[in-house]
This record gives structure tokens, sequence and C-alpha cells, in this order.
């Protein structure tokens, strides 16, 4: 079977809720990570056969094709197709497998896999509840409610779910969360998201500047103060701080084949190693990256320890915990430069922005292999499993 390669992958720094990605339309956002793409490498753009966007929250700003409208926006040119697709969390992670998957193919030789989400314009939830308050109906049908009475697929009961499955307490949580605020604040002091994250010039009160700090990276965060956040359910573990901070942002991957390495004298910096997703419980629902991880590790012929680093998203702070101690994982391979608790979790633009971090990871620490793994809504999970070149 054919290879298909990684030749760079980029992301916006995040911006919180109302912050300072707030005034940039989502069309624009993608358009800013797929110009990058373009300024970086060195290629005919003419010659990408499609472009992959993940976008969960598609609808105002976000719909009629969120992807093709960022290609329209962009300098790419107006000849590229582009079609946007709803994994939920995993959305431009799932991008990226389909990319791999046509360039494995030989259908498609170079394809670009990305990811857009403005929770500021674009509200999570509110694509299903505005439509249920203007009487046009519920996503739940009469068949989905007689096999699930009651149940609204809750992500946030879910992860509750998963500290009492798996033992956890709040002190667990807590003491998780300071660690993702204190690897983001190393790695940002350090340098290591340079090469990753694409400026944006935005408004601020003192006049234009470039946006390339995480916003929500708390770099006076103590245990202490992280503790002391009120819970989320009277009786719970979960706090804000032990949960993904909402975020607007952008990312996209260039995935390629050998024979466009050749002709456009390209650079590869990873080889798609495995790809899979899986599904499984819809109630507990964020559980499954354990299982997940688990079979693609057996299918690609590997053990937890031949893995130099994962990535696995921090939806909240019980689903990295869970998977270390279901896999036998060392925490030190980790999210090692912080997760989504303290960098944030764009929805649709995670899958994408969680390689260009673990790609920048891989090359800091020299590693060799990299996983990539992502809980989504419904209960499934997609894994990634990359060889750094």
């Amino acid at each position: 079977m054919a290879h298909a390669y990684i030749v760079d992958a980029v992301r916006t720094a995040g911006g919180k809720r109302g912050g300072k990605l707030a005034g940039i339309h989502p069309v624009d956002l993608g358009a800013a990570v797929f110009d990058a793409i373009a300024d970086r490498n060195d290629f005919d753009t003419s010659k990408i056969d499609d472009v992959i966007t993940g976008c969960v929250s598609q609808g105002g700003q976000q719909t009629m094709d969120l992807g093709r409208n960022a290609v329209l926006a962009s300098n790419l040119p107006d000849s590229i197709p582009a079609v946007t697709i709803d994994r939920q969390c995993g959305s431009s992670q799932q991008a990226m497998m389909f990319a791999a998957q046509a360039v494995m193919s030989g259908t498609q030789d170079i394809v670009l896999a990305s990811g857009i989400e403005s929770m500021t314009r674009v509200p999570m939830g509110s694509v299903a509840t505005l439509f249920i308050k203007e009487g046009l109906g519920h996503y739940k049908s009469e068949r989905l409610e007689e096999k699930y009475p009651g149940i609204m697929f809750s992500q946030f009961m879910g992860a509750e779910m998963i500290v009492k499955k798996h033992g956890f307490t709040k002190d667990d949580l807590d003491a998780y969360a300071f660690e993702s605020h204190r690897r983001a604040k190393a790695a940002t002091e350090a340098g290591r998201f340079e090469r990753e994250i694409v400026g944006l010039e935005i408004d601020t009160p003192e006049g234009r500047a470039t946006h390339r700090v995480d916003e929500g990276i708390r770099f006076d965060a103590t245990l202490e103060g992280i503790a002391g956040v009120k819970l989320l359910q009277e009786g719970g573990t979960i706090t804000a701080a032990s949960s993904s901070q909402i975020c607007d942002g952008a990312s996209a991957a260039l995935i390629v084949s050998e024979q466009a390495l050749k002709d456009h004298g390209l650079t590869p910096r990873a080889r798609i190693h495995h790809v899979s997703v899986t599904a499984g419980d819809p109630v507990i629902m964020l559980e499954e990256p354990l299982f997940a991880t688990e079979k693609a590790l057996k299918r690609a012929g590997m053990k937890i320890g031949d893995i130099d680093a994962y990535e696995v998203n921090e939806a909240f702070a019980p689903v990295p915990l869970a998977w270390l101690k279901y896999l036998g994982a060392d925490h030190a391979r980790l999210n090692v430069h912080g997760g989504a608790i303290a960098l944030g979790h764009p929805l649709g633009a995670s899958g994408t922005k969680l390689m260009a971090t673990l790609l920048g990871v891989l090359d800091a620490t020299g590693g060799k292999y990299g996983l990539q793994t992502m809980c989504e809504g419904g209960g499934q999970a997609n894994v990634t499993i990359i060889e750094r070149l």
C-alpha cells in the first residue's frame, strides 16, 4: 500500500471565548491557516486535490460548506474543492484520516486536512438549541429515544461517570489540570510552539497586534487556585478548571503522497503509520479512546511502550487519566506541551491542532513514534499513529 506523509501542520494560537480571536470570522480563521501552509511550503498550490475541513457547530457563520468558503477567502486558487465534515471533537482528526486514505488509495496526491471553530461566534450546542427553540424539532428521534430513554448524551455526565468507574478523586483531577497549565507555560516560554503557530493580526485597546500566544494558559496557576474553583455539579468532582477551555481557532495539515514529494520537492516531517476509528458506549461516551488505542496498537503491531509521545485530548481531566491507567502508559510522554485544559479545545479544529503539537513534541524530544487520540460525541474515537522522519 502507498504511504501518506505529513509535510507540515499549523494552528492559530487559541483565543478564549469573547477574547482575542472573537473579532475574526471563522471563514477568515480558516483562510489564515490555509495561506500559512501555502506560504511555508514551496509547491504549486493549484495541485491540491481537495480540502477537508472539520467543524462541529455547522450553523450561522460556519455553514454553507465552511471549508470551501475558507478556500475562497484564502490565497489558494478558487479551483480547489473543499468539503466540511463533522465527527464531533474528532472532526479534523477525521479530516486527516480521510486525507491519508485518499493518498494511500492512489486517488489523490495532495490533500489539505483542516479544522475551524469559532466557539465565540457559533456557541457550542447552538445549532441544536436554536432549532428546538423555533419548534423545528430535536436531534433525538423516536427510535433513538426508545433505545436510550430519557438520556441526553451529555459529555459532562460521561466524564463524571469515568471518574466514578476508574476511582479518581477531585484532587486527582485538580493535580492533572495544574500540570497541564505548568507544561503549557514551560513550552510557551521555551518557544516550543513557535513553529506550529500562525500569527494573526488583531485589534486591541492598544492598537494592532499579532496574536501568537495561547490565551487560555494560566501562567500564574497554582494548585490551590485550581482546587478552589467551584464544582460544576453538586456532589460531583469536575470544575471548569479540570475541563477543556472554550476556544476559537483553526488548524491545518498538508498530507501528500510519495509522488507529490518528488514532483514538488517537498520534505516530509512524518509518515502516517496507522489510522483508525472506533465506537462504543454513547452514554459514558468519552471512554472510547482507551479501547480505540488498544485496538489501534494491536492492528499496527505495536505496544504502548513503542510510542514516544502521545496527545490525548483533555476534554475533561478524567479522560487522559483513565487512558493512562488503562493502557499503563507513561505520564511523562502524555501531552508533553500541555493540553486542552490549558491551551483550549476549539472543537472541530482540535484534531489537526493536536497533530501540529505532536510533531513539535517529537522534534523537541527526538522521538520516533507519536500517537494521537480524541474522545468524541456518540462514544467514538479516532487514533492516528505517525513516524517522525
